[in-house]
């Protein structure tokens, strides 16, 4: 797809993100040197303080956007405590953003077993011996938790830790943004009210 695909007055033809969200991601993916799939997650504490931090996305469809992580993290018990997040995708060489927001849900057991059998084994490894998040006296405790790990599952599979799965985002709004000349962008905005109902587009204002 051309990079000046969305310079059409109608923001192209579709009337529901996550088609247009695959051809963007498609994109990056063949320009961008280092994990398209990249993406800064938003979330807030129970005081009301916003955190953010890269994550990977390792999944979408129509019911949301998926991503991966220890639930004892400061990201995971913030989501576990607000049910709710944001992320903004930003693909520089493409000068595009799209930008998720709604409530958030955990992923099925089927749907993190299947995730976690897929990563490799160091990172499978590398889930229980990191306590995410929480103060580590030096790098030789984290290396000796690794060895530790990996002795106790030296032969055969490697189960999930019973902290590690997956997050769903299921979104309310998700806002494409193009790049044009003098700050002129290109902005339309997807919204519905439930995963039942149908989207709505909304051009923006730059």
């Amino acid at each position: 797809m051309s990079k000046d695909r969305l310079t059409t007055g109608d923001f192209t033809e579709e009337n529901e993100p996550f088609a247009l969200f695959a051809q963007w991601l498609k994109d990056a993916e063949g320009a961008e040197p280092n994990d398209p799939n990249a993406v800064a997650l938003a979330t807030v504490d129970t005081d009301g303080m916003p955190n953010v931090r890269m994550v990977l996305l390792k999944g979408f469809d129509e019911r949301g956007f998926v991503f991966y992580t220890n639930f004892e993290s400061r990201k995971g018990q913030e989501i576990l405590g607000q049910k709710k997040a944001a992320m903004c995708f930003h693909w520089k060489t493409l000068r595009r953003q799209v930008r998720v927001r709604g409530p958030v849900t955990v992923v099925s057991d089927e749907e993190a077993n299947e995730y976690y059998a897929s990563r490799p084994r160091g990172s499978r490894i590398g889930a229980w011996a990191s306590k995410q998040s929480r103060p580590l006296e030096g790098r030789f405790a984290l290396e000796k938790a690794v060895a530790e790990y990996t002795a106790r599952y030296a032969i055969g599979d490697i189960p999930r830790p019973p902290h590690w799965s997956g997050f769903r985002i299921e979104p309310s709004s998700i806002e494409f943004w193009h790049d044009r000349p003098f700050r002129l962008h290109d902005r339309v905005e997807f919204r519905r009210e439930g995963e039942a109902e149908g989207w709505s587009k909304t051009r923006m204002y730059p």
